[in-house]
């Protein structure tokens, strides 16, 4: 998104300036929602005044201290006053505005909506928001005086930070000329960026509890105890009168109670997985539906008569198991305890520490698994069947890395069956959108977003070629004297967009123009630390299809062992892409279809077998080390 335009927050003492004369003392709201068990019926509520709304995912009724309120899970849940905003165009304000919700934030996010209606997709920004980010309330919204032909959105942001399950007051307010943020009965900002009519997206849906446009959709996780929307602007001293009201909701503590008959709602979320596993560690993650701590319990059988805990009570979990012994199989299951002494425990499963250099070992590749959880379920049940040592993910794990849910619902049970036993090893795609989700779910060496490890004669370099990775940045000078140190026969990088690619139109469209640069020129700068260091092979993903290279040297196809062969596996679930209808000096082999790589390492002999959708081999490559001469 396009943030063309931002209003900082004006710092305000303890009077409060009231608004022009058109501003209401008190007339009925357009629209006002009460969310309790007498107005939800089913996946109904039904409005006080106003249109009924849908209720979406696991949203439901819970009950605190001085009432009851609708909680939002953040995966998936939301409640739907149109589809469209046209068939409840009446009950929009079309000039004035005042906008006043009780709300409570139990994760925050960079955009997390509370009500509205609103197109933001690049420069084309229209409709308006009551939301929040990381740490504050804020306003966003799109008027004609503003327009600049696509509109342009102002995002009020305020001072107050909101607190982490906290009931607070919020209200936006807009006269025509002036935009207002108040937050528990004080004016917490305001900006005169926007004027005139507000200016709606030709079509949106109208939504609480989450963020949703084109093409963005971010759940809200908390609770929403009322909304309401008036066509006309508030004076200060209205929204002081209406905080007064329930002012004593700020002091609640931020607990709830569960609805009766709710069966016992402490379990994962997401199941036991592993993470950069070494000769003598491995992490064990989980996340639990409430806060908890965890003990992995482990050992050489399935007794797991060994333990490892964390104390840290969160929803996600990591426990590393140190000291030891290389290439020896282990057992484990997980048991998390929430705060109030619910237990869940796993099934008993299993893993392997790395290899030594002199052993053989076999890794999975593949890359895009993105929104299709079927495909990526298949892949990794036909990758675990010939039973890696680890998965390396060439990134796009999930469709939009913000989105809680398709790391909820589609990712990890998607991948369920093979990383709960092998360990995962990715980089960071563009669609991960470098979102906290992915720096909360992975646990890698600092800063994360790149790293390297060693795997028996191998090691493995991997890069965020979402960043800058030119000569100049950060990431080359430390690739290059990673790649200078290293000691193993085996240099492998993986990092997501690739420097050389067939595709049809993703660097020009070849059915159109004979202009493409056939890759991604901002990250070939990385090619020459490849040729200068014996990199072996790349793997990247993107584009969402099979592509083998031949080896590659200074731009040139070279005959084998003389440059890194360049591989793109982003087949393992998004949308299938295609190749151009020419040929590329450096293809080898194309193919069209979700698949995976396998490849085995033994000493001096690497091998890579790909496979389609069903299991059945396509392609394969031998690279063989040049044997070293004994002198005679």
């Amino acid at each position: 998104m396009l943030r063309t335009t931002l209003a900082c927050a004006l710092a305000v003492g303890a009077s409060l300036a009231a608004l022009p004369a058109s501003a209401h003392k008190g007339p009925d709201p357009l629209a006002r929602w009460v969310f309790n068990n007498d107005a939800v019926n089913g996946r109904t509520c039904k409005a006080v005044i106003g249109p009924d709304a849908r209720i979406e995912g696991g949203a439901e009724v819970v009950a605190d201290g001085l009432g009851e309120s609708l909680h939002f899970s953040g995966r998936g849940s939301m409640v739907v006053v149109a589809d469209d905003l046209l068939a409840v165009k009446d009950k929009l304000p079309s000039r004035a505005m005042t906008v006043s919700a009780w709300v409570s934030i139990e994760k925050p996010q960079e955009f997390g909506g509370l009500f509205g209606v609103l197109q933001d997709n690049g420069g084309a920004e229209t409709g308006w928001l009551l939301g929040y980010d990381r740490e504050h309330f804020y306003f966003a919204l799109a008027t004609d005086g503003a327009d600049d032909g696509d509109g342009q959105m102002t995002y009020l942001r305020g001072s107050a930070r909101h607190e982490r399950g906290r009931w607070a007051h919020v209200v936006a307010v807009y006269d025509g000329e002036t935009m207002e943020l108040y937050v528990n009965g004080e004016l917490d900002g305001s900006s005169d960026a926007q004027s005139g009519d507000i200016l709606y997206p030709e079509h949106a849906a109208v939504t609480i509890g989450g963020y949703r446009d084109d093409n963005e959709n971010y759940p809200h996780a908390g609770s929403v105890r009322e909304v309401a929307v008036y066509d006309s602007a508030a004076t200060g001293a209205w929204v002081e009168h209406e905080f007064s009201h329930r002012k004593n909701l700020v002091a609640l503590r931020p607990e709830r109670t569960r609805p009766p008959g709710r069966a016992d709602a402490f379990n994962f979320l997401v199941r036991p997985y592993l993470q950069y596993g070494t000769k003598h560690e491995m992490t064990v993650m989980c996340q639990t539906t409430t806060p908890g701590t965890t003990v992995v319990h482990y050992g050489p059988t399935a007794d797991c008569e060994l333990s490892e805990s964390s104390d840290n009570l969160n929803e996600i979990q990591e426990v590393t198991l140190s000291g030891l012994d290389p290439e020896t199989q282990y057992f484990y299951r997980v048991e998390s305890q929430s705060d109030t002494g619910e237990t869940v425990l796993s099934d008993v499963s299993t893993f392997a520490t790395a290899v030594n250099d002199d052993t053989p070992f076999a890794f999975a590749v593949f890359g895009d698994t993105q929104w299709n959880a079927v495909v990526a379920a298949r892949v990794a049940s036909h990758a675990w069947a010939q039973r890696p040592s680890f998965l390396l993910h060439a990134g796009d794990l999930v469709d939009t890395g913000t989105n809680d849910s398709h790391w909820t619902q589609h990712f990890f049970p998607s991948m369920h069956e093979l990383i709960s036993r092998v360990p995962l090893f990715p980089v960071l795609g563009n669609h991960e959108q470098d979102a906290e989700n992915y720096y909360q779910y992975m646990s890698l060496p600092d800063p994360e977003h790149y790293y390297s490890f060693r795997y028996g004669c191998a090691e493995f370099f991997m890069i965020d070629s979402n960043r800058n990775v030119g000569a100049d940045s950060e990431q080359y000078a430390w690739l290059d004297r990673q790649l200078d140190q290293s000691t193993a026969k085996w240099k492998i990088v993986c990092h997501h967009h690739p420097p050389y690619s067939s595709d049809e139109n993703d660097y020009g469209d070849l059915w159109k123009t004979n202009q493409s640069t056939r890759g991604a020129e901002r990250v070939r700068p990385l090619t020459q630390l490849y040729d200068a260091h014996g990199v072996d092979i790349v793997w990247n993903g993107h584009i969402h299809s099979y592509e083998r290279t031949w080896p590659v040297r200074d731009g040139k196809a070279v005959e084998a062992g003389a440059g890194p062969v360049y591989m793109i596996t982003g087949g393992a679930g998004g949308g299938l892409e295609t190749p151009a209808p020419t040929r590329s000096f450096f293809q080898n082999v194309v193919r069209r279809g979700h698949h995976y790589v396998m490849v085995h390492v033994n000493g001096d002999t690497l091998e890579m077998r790909s496979f389609d959708i069903d299991d059945r081999m396509f392609d394969t490559l031998t690279i063989q080390k040049p044997t070293a001469k004994t002198a005679d």
